[in-house]
């Protein structure tokens, strides 16, 4: 089973060239790509308008959904934030980025208990530890040590 888990792990990294997604999505949905972009510029106010706009057109993307609530918390917008991050997981209840996102923004909140359901959420999902995992789970036990 592990030889399997690794030969899937090669063969898929192989096959993906540096750069494909990038060009995948801007032929897809250009506001998506460029609220991506965006995104890691840190341009939060052009990528809520960019994906906001992308998800007018594209409904049950729960990443699009994941990527404003991101957006909305960096702006300080908490509540939208929210909103957006449920939207995805009603969208899709694996969605392991949305998981670790929202718990994130219940520390924002003072809401620990929350932040921790999320992450036995993302215990559950991950097979092998994934990085969704351990970033909640320091920035949980981060959490507790400045209180």
């Amino acid at each position: 089973m592990r030889f399997f888990i690794i030969f899937l792990f090669i063969c898929g990294t192989a096959l993906a060239e540096p750069g494909d997604e990038d060009a995948d999505e801007a032929r897809l949905d250009p506001d998506y790509a460029n609220g991506r972009h965006a995104i890691e510029a840190k341009d939060w106010q052009n990528a809520v308008r960019l994906l906001s706009s992308a998800a007018l057109r594209d409904t049950r993307n729960a990443e699009i959904q994941n990527y404003l609530g991101y957006a909305y918390r960096n702006l300080g917008e908490l509540s939208s934030a929210f909103k957006h991050y449920s939207r995805a997981l009603q969208i899709n209840p694996r969605h392991r980025g949305a998981h670790e996102y929202l718990g994130e923004a219940y520390l924002m909140v003072n809401n620990v208990a929350k932040a921790e359901e999320h992450l036995a959420t993302l215990k559950s999902i991950c097979l092998i530890p994934c990085d969704e995992t351990g970033i909640l789970q320091k920035k949980i036990a981060d959490y507790r040590k400045s209180k």
